[in-house]
């Protein structure tokens, strides 16, 4: 999964124009933005498979007007007509490559996936879902490894996926776990998973903190280290905890790239580095 931010400046240009052609649509009446968001899927995985098309889709050299064109004799038929729109609108940006094509429309889908849950009022219960699952992916090394195998066939990891979570999690949640797994990143699934979780939590205008404890915290624990990390970092955090008697009290958090690590284990480790 690329990060909007990894984009080149072109391809951050066409997809902030095509996102408000999102925005635009989103706000219709009627729109469903969960199979809204299903379709551009599909797209994303129809360009996956069809090289030529990406190419000649993602082509920035060439004349927008012929590759709406091109989008709307393919699709026009298949796909609902405020997929169609968004569609056209990402068609006729100027993106960096073929590829980032493809990446802006796997963020667009994504958007509109979140934003089905936000608007069904269970944007928290996604995210919940979402770190549940990566953290059972992480935690299952030959999982991981299954999910992440780029020579797999993709129909079988979304089988997989299907039979691990069906009837377990939300349908947005499902979609969008599965199109982590159908996408050929470079990187493994669990990362893809934590930007899904940093995504959803971005959505609640939030950040988010992983949270490894020793011991299970209880809720008035859990209001009370947001609000030490709100006061550190000046934002909301959310919080998302892991158990794990192994560090012998206290707990890790992680925000973004900085470690707080106030575990037994962790001082054991510093003390042992200092006695080097």
């Amino acid at each position: 999964m690329t990060s909007p931010t990894s984009l080149h400046a072109a391809s951050r240009e066409a997809l902030a124009e095509a996102g408000r052609t999102l925005d635009e649509v989103l706000g219709q009446a009627g729109v469903r933005p969960e199979a809204l968001g299903t379709e551009l899927f599909s797209v994303v995985d129809l360009l996956t498979a069809e090289i030529g098309l990406r190419r000649a889709l993602g082509d920035g050299s060439s004349d927008p007007e012929a590759r709406k064109r091109l989008v709307s004799s393919l699709l026009t038929g298949k796909v609902s007509a405020p997929a169609l729109r968004v569609l056209d609108a990402a068609v006729g940006q100027r993106w960096s490559s073929p590829r980032e094509l493809l990446d802006g429309l796997e963020d667009l889908g994504r958007t509109a996936l979140l934003t089905s849950a936000e608007k069904a009022g269970n944007l928290d219960t996604v995210e919940d879902e979402l770190f549940r699952i990566a953290r059972i992916v992480v935690g299952e090394p030959e999982l991981e490894q299954a999910l992440s195998d780029a020579m797999a066939p993709v129909a079988a990891k979304r089988k997989l996926v299907r039979e691990l979570l069906d009837g377990k999690v939300g349908a947005v949640s499902l979609a969008l776990v599965e199109q982590v797994v159908a996408r050929r990143t470079g990187r493994g699934v669990g990362f893809g998973l934590d930007q899904l979780v940093k995504l959803a939590a971005e959505r609640r205008r939030r950040s988010v903190a992983y949270v490894v404890s020793a011991s299970a915290l209880s809720a008035q624990q859990q209001d009370q280290l947001a609000e030490k990390l709100h006061g550190i970092y000046g934002r909301p955090i959310a919080l998302h905890v892991e158990v794990d008697p192994r560090l012998g009290g206290g707990l890790v958090v992680r925000v973004g790239d900085e470690v707080i690590d106030g575990s037994a284990a962790g001082r054991i480790a510093t003390l042992r580095r200092q006695l080097a």
